[in-house]
């Protein structure tokens, strides 16, 4: 008789452990919003960046959402690890998100619906350099002013060097497997002899692999030597509009990088789009029955 009462008295004991931690939230979590399974918070990326800004500050605004959802601050890689990290377990997430990035390629992914245009829409890559490029350095000027790729051929690199390999080896790959796109980027440009070029660049997959791309051509097809200098979005404008670094090719524009193109316009030279369609959102994996940011409101 006492072993029955000590079993039945275990088993309730459990029963209310497991209630308590959740063990017992089956139709709670069902009935509950997708707000209340992501405890209303959005996986972000590094505090400086312009689609930080945008989303804390335009879009949770515009959707009424502010009062509520918050951003968590983080990191492009830790944004990734989180996003890879809830998938394998098909877990909720919502990730500040953008297109061309890797990730898009690894996973099944949507962005979700931007009704309110709070986003901006679609938009290009510009490449700035400094003021008197031309005359110092002519042929890596020609370089940067005939750059221009697709989004497909920027998200190629992103994935090779996502799945391991050495950025200027997944550089030097596609560029070997895009010979003719490369020659008209480096037709009529004069040899460097060996001239430095310094290019600033922020960490985020898509501009690593921009910037290795244009470090490996200038390097080999060019004759040049470029320094790849990271920094942090507002460093990254800078030192191109103080001269302190030549040129770079991750302007973001016209919304991302709003700010800090205004704010040092005049300062250096536009040289126009390197690659147009990118779009900033938030972004959800295919699996999560949610299709609007206007869901969120829910």
């Amino acid at each position: 008789m006492l072993k029955k009462l000590l079993g039945i008295t275990t088993a309730l004991i459990l029963l209310i452990g497991l209630t308590a931690c959740g063990g017992n939230t089956d139709t709670d979590d069902a009935s509950a919003s997708i707000g209340e399974k992501l405890d209303y918070t959005i996986v972000g990326i590094d505090p400086g960046a312009g689609l930080m800004e945008m989303t804390i500050n335009t879009v949770l605004p515009e959707y009424g959402l502010d009062d509520k959802w918050e951003v968590q601050e983080s990191s492009g890689a830790a944004m990734t690890a989180e996003l890879g990290s809830a998938i394998e377990n098909e877990e909720p997430i919502i990730v500040t998100g953008w297109i061309p990035h890797w990730k898009f390629f690894k996973y099944d992914l949507k962005m979700l619906d931007d009704p309110k245009g709070a986003f901006g829409g679609k938009e290009d890559i510009n490449t700035l350099v400094r003021k008197g490029l031309k005359e110092d350095l002519p042929g890596a000027y020609t370089f940067f002013d005939q750059f221009n790729w697709d989004p497909d051929h920027l998200q190629e690199v992103m994935l090779k060097i996502e799945n391991g390999m050495e950025e200027q080896e997944a550089a030097k790959e596609w560029v070997e497997n895009n010979e003719e796109l490369v020659n008209s980027w480096i037709e009529g440009a004069e040899p460097g002899n060996g001239a430095k070029v310094k290019v600033p660049y922020v960490a985020w997959a898509d501009v690593i692999a921009s910037s290795n791309v244009v470090k490996y051509v200038l390097d080999n097809k060019l004759d040049y030597n470029v320094e790849l200098i990271q920094v942090e979005p507002g460093p990254m404008f800078a030192s191109v509009a103080d001269g302190s670094a030549d040129a770079m090719v991750g302007a973001w524009l016209p919304s991302t990088h709003t700010a800090y193109y205004e704010k040092y316009k005049g300062d250096f030279e536009d040289l126009g789009v390197n690659l147009t369609g990118t779009r900033n959102g938030l972004v959800v994996p295919a699996y999560m029955d949610i299709d609007s940011i206007e869901d969120l409101m829910e």
